[in-house]
Formats: C-alpha cells, structure tokens, sequence
C-alpha cells in the first residue's frame, strides 16, 4: 500500500497543506487547508509571524487526523533568504524578518570586506540586496549575532518546532549567498571575511533526507506520529523538481516571483553571468538551477490590493486584453521591490493611463523580460532552447502564457501547476524509498498530469 504524505507549501501571500499518495501508477493530491500568510510592520520594519506560521502547520496536520488520511511523511518548504537566530536555549533572539525590509540591506559594508566579484566567483549567487549574506551584517551590527547559538533558514526553523532538531538543509542554504558553489559547504573565507561566527553555519543536509520524528507535543496535539523529511526547502527548487524536463529545456516558476532557468550540473560563474546577474541556486545531489530573479506577479497582486473592491484576477485580465498598450516597464527595477503605491510607482514610470492598460503594461513587460532573459540564458549555456516549461499558480494565467509565447517565438508548455507542492512531494517519496531517483519521480508526474500546450 502507498504511503501517505503531507506537503506544506509556504508562499509569501499564501501556504497550504497537500496530501498525496500514489494509486494505479499515479499521484493523488488533495489540498485540505489553505492559509494566509503576509509580512507585518514592526517598529518601522518587515517581518514574518512565524508564530502564526506554526500554528496554522499545526492546524495542516490536525485536519489529517482521520483513518486513512494520516501523513507518514511531511514535508515543509518556504522562499528563500529569510532566516531565524536562535539563542543557546534554542529561543528566537529576534523576529524573522522580511526580505523586503531595505533597511536591513547591509550591501556596502560587505562588500567593503568582500568585493561581489570575489563573492560571485565563490557562491555563483546573483546580487540582491535582500541576500541573507548582507542582512546578516545588520545582525552583526545590531549585536544579535553574537548573541546567536544556532541560525535556521525559515523552513528549517519550523522543521524545528516539529521534531526540536536543528538542520540546515542544502537548496535553501544556498540563497543566503554563503554556500560554496564548488564545495557545496558554507563557505569558510567568506564567513572569515565577514567576520560571522562559524559555529552558526554547519553541514548541510540534501532534499530526500529525514529530519525526525514530530516531537511528544506535537503528537499531542495532531494526534499522531509522522517523519518530517528535509524536501528541496526552497520553493523554486521544490517547483523545479516537479516539471517533467527534457535535458536543457529552460523553465519558468511563476508566481510571486518569475525565476528563469535551466538545470546544469555545474555552476556557471563567468563574468558574463555575473554581469547579466544570473545565479547558480542548489538543487538535488548538488546540481544547479542556473536562472535568473524577475519580480512576477508581486506586481499585479499590489495593484489589485490597492483596488476597493479588490476585483478577480480573471477580471483584471478581461481589463488588461480590452487595453493594449505599447508601453513597458522594467519589472526588475528597485522602483517595484516595496513600494508604498505599486500603482503610483508604475503611472510615476509610464504616466497616468487607465487601469486595464497598466496591467497590460505589467503582463506585456512581464513576458518581454522573459523573452529577453531567455535569449540571455541561451548564450550563456550555449544552445538554444526549443520550448519553454512553466510550473506554479502563475501558470493558471494563460493570457501572460499567451503573451509569453508570443515574446520568445516558441511554444510553451504548462504544468503542472502545483509545481511546489508536488516537487515537496517527490522528496518525501524519495526519503521513504517509494521512489528511487528523481527521473522516476519526473516519469511518475508526466504519467498524473496535463500538460497544456501554448502555441507563439
């Protein structure tokens, strides 16, 4: 009989809870709660509520807890960069701030220690200023570093909250622009240069391992016993995992965040990269997804937020067909990382239009800058691609599809749209041996899904 698993899945907007399990040669899934999730100001600053982020995992596992539906396994991944410290007492020192909080972007004063050139051509990680390299410094500043016993990535913080062991698993280690990309260990020059304690970075763990047990007082409270499994913890590395890739087809995760990329089993640290700000992330058994940033639908979930009433998506999409524009912006701008109008911010850039033609203005921009990054991506590996794949929820929106295929001039390929949730999954099955490699796992997706084809 299949074993039963339990993917949380973490967004910056958004988490849920998917159950899985494997019948007649195929993956069920089934989503059984869903959550809010959303930075919060504190004293000025971004931070996450990872109080309220445990318990709604809590309430995940509690809506579990009925004869058959029980996980053997969870699974738990996040975005990437954010991280907890932890004291000697295993207590949070301070709160686990947001990537979007700037003043915490220590970027000068690293770099003052260790120039980005010599940091690229160690880690392969693109800049950007949210990298948990330079907010670390504000840590150090701040005297919290010191006072730190432990440092967690967030996921692996709440893995520790359900089995009370401290890990620190590879995919999402490598966002903090601190792992070697050759060694696949925190790298130790840098950690020297910047002066961190060595004691907080210790071995990495790789997707498909066991953390352990869920702890006596979580049983108590879920009901039952589960594995909690260290999956590609990073959401884009979980995403990546589950699109079912030809070797060298290029692919978009779509979401908050679009990231551009291809797999390759060695990371690509030339200058060409670093100047085209590409970055080498960690994926499974020490392979690289070499790819690019691109702020994605972030943008048009701010311009919605700001509407009162908050219209569908389908709506703002009926809009934006019915208001073609040739304008377009540069969605990589720091104009467009937090601004308090994401309205004001963009009608500052292309003038005060109606609101159907500014989000024709994000979606057309959006699909401009992956055709521009795609034909980056394709003489920095060196061969052209023939399609392009797209995973996660962004992939629901066929009209960016459209409008994407019609950019690059290839047809483009969609699915599966649960693209995190699923590669969360496919670890869990390979740390329960249901699976034994990622290419059955890739074979077992393609055999369960649809795949929606989009012609230029």
């Amino acid at each position: 009989m299949s074993k039963t698993y339990l993917a949380i899945d973490i967004g910056a907007s958004s988490g849920r809870g998917i159950l899985a399990y494997v019948k007649d040669g195929k993956l069920v899934t089934e989503e059984i709660y869903r959550f809010s999730n959303h930075p919060l100001e504190k004293e000025g600053g971004l931070i996450w509520d990872v109080d309220h982020l445990f318990h709604e995992i809590l309430q995940a596992l509690r809506c579990c807890d009925i004869e058959d539906r029980r996980p053997d396994y969870v699974g738990i991944d996040t975005w990437g960069v954010d991280y907890v410290l932890l004291d000697e007492v295993g207590k949070r020192i301070d709160d686990c701030h947001c990537y979007r909080d700037v003043a915490r972007h220590k970027v000068d004063d690293v770099h003052a220690l260790i120039p980005f050139g010599e940091l690229y051509e160690r880690t392969g990680i693109q800049f950007q200023g949210f990298n948990t390299i330079y907010r670390l410094y504000a840590d150090k500043l701040s005297g919290s570093l010191q006072r730190a016993s432990t440092l967690l990535m967030l996921p692996d913080y709440l893995n520790y909250r359900l089995t009370g062991i401290a890990e620190q698993e590879y995919t999402n280690a490598t966002t903090s622009g601190l792992v070697n990309s050759k060694t696949h260990d925190f790298d130790g020059v840098i950690i020297e240069k910047l002066r961190y304690p060595r004691h907080l970075f210790k071995n990495l763990s790789q997707p498909g391992t066991i953390v352990g047990e869920l702890k006596g007082e979580v049983v108590e409270l879920v009901g039952y016993h589960a594995k909690v499994v260290h999956v590609a913890s990073h959401d884009t590395a979980s995403a990546v995992l589950a699109i079912p890739l030809e070797k060298g087809e290029p692919y978009i995760s779509s979401g908050t965040w679009s990231l551009l990329g291809v797999e390759v089993p060695n990371a690509i640290t030339t200058l060409k990269a670093r100047e085209l700000n590409y970055s080498n992330e960690g994926s499974l058994n020490h392979t690289f997804r070499f790819q690019k940033n691109i702020m994605g639908l972030w943008m048009i979930q701010e311009i919605r937020n700001e509407l009162d009433p908050k219209p569908e998506f389908a709506e703002m999409v009926k809009l934006a067909r019915k208001n073609p524009s040739d304008k377009r912006v540069d969605v990589n701008s720091p104009r467009y990382l937090s601004p308090k109008s994401m309205i004001g911010a963009l009608k500052e850039e292309v003038g005060d239009v109606p609101l159907g033609e500014l989000i024709y203005i994000v979606y057309a921009s959006l699909a401009d800058c992956y055709a521009a990054s795609l034909r980056e991506i394709e003489s920095l590996v060196g061969y052209p691609s023939q399609r392009l794949r797209i995973t996660g929820g962004g992939g629901k929106n066929m009209f960016l599809n459209q409008l994407t295929a019609k950019a690059i001039h290839k047809p483009v390929s969609v699915g599966p749209i649960e693209g995190t949730a699923i590669g969360n999954l496919l670890m869990q099955m390979l740390a329960s041996n249901e699976i034994t490699s990622l290419e059955e796992g890739r074979a077992l997706i393609k055999n369960s899904i649809t795949i929606q084809e989009v012609l230029p």
